[in-house]
């Protein structure tokens, strides 16, 4: 299978990780330590993911010493977000590594990579979350690849580059699921290594003040679609409130954690 190809662009290389290559290549699990605890929970992960349709590629340099960015995606019916989107490709991740980096094509040679693929496979489109925040890929990028907003959700939303005519993917219908969470909770998934990294440090503050969270790990795609918030990956909740829907630090934690308290006493 071939796993390397250079491309138009001089320099330049796309490299196919799959679960045989995945372990040369660390800066797929979104340039986070490979020392660190969550590092191996997201390779399990993918491992996991890549007899569901899961790609993932690399945009490097043409020694592979210098990666410049990644993208994930899949199926839509195994996407773990929010979203129904049946027949599309689902992007979760678009990453391009460091600043200087950005604005140099990098983003949409990726993202025209997913849109090959959908054409290739016989795919309806390809669907993706976006949002202005500084945690996931802004609009932007898809907006000026042909996507097009159909849906938002809070700050988040959900853009379609659509091939063949199709019923449009949309946000899952989450609003039932709030009010199942009484008491504090804290909904995350190892697709973002980062969302397992923030749970951990979480969990060491809540035990610390004593306060009694339940930490529930989404071990499924179709839980993710019915995920409490649109990202999916990471939510917090106290009594059915959205109180963070994307990985916090630890200093943010407290003081959600203190200005929810101080609201429950008055």
């Amino acid at each position: 299978m071939l796993t390397k190809r250079r491309i138009k662009q001089e320099g330049l290389l796309i490299v196919d990780v799959n679960a045989r290559n995945i372990t040369e290549h660390p800066e797929v699990i979104c340039f986070i330590n490979p020392k660190h605890p969550s590092y191996p929970l997201k390779v399990r992960w993918l491992r996991k993911r890549f007899g569901e349709g899961l790609k993932i590629k690399l945009l490097c340099g043409k020694n592979e010493k210098r990666c410049f960015g990644f993208i994930e995606y899949m199926p839509g019916e195994f996407a773990w977000r929010a979203v129904e989107a049946k027949d599309y490709l689902f992007i979760h991740c678009l990453w391009i590594y460091k600043n200087s980096n950005k604005n140099k094509g990098f983003g949409s040679l990726l993202v025209g990579e997913c849109i090959k693929d959908a054409v290739e496979g016989g795919k309806k489109g390809v669907a993706v979350i976006a949002s202005d925040g500084p945690f996931i890929a802004g609009r932007e990028i898809f907006l000026k690849n042909g996507f097009r907003m159909i849906e938002t959700s809070g700050s988040y939303g959900l853009l379609v580059r659509q091939i063949k005519k199709s019923n449009l993917p949309k946000f899952s219908d989450r609003e039932a699921e709030l009010n199942r969470y009484r008491g504090w909770h804290v909904i995350y998934s190892l697709q973002c290594p980062w969302a397992a990294r923030s749970t951990g440090e979480m969990k060491k503050v809540s035990d610390r003040r004593g306060i009694k969270i339940r930490f529930r790990e989404l071990k499924t795609a179709r839980q993710a679609q019915r995920a409490p918030s649109a990202y999916g990956v990471f939510t917090l909740l106290h009594d059915g409130k959205i109180l963070a829907d994307h990985y916090i630090s630890p200093r943010r934690f407290g003081n959600i954690l203190d200005k929810e308290t101080a609201r429950m006493k008055t």
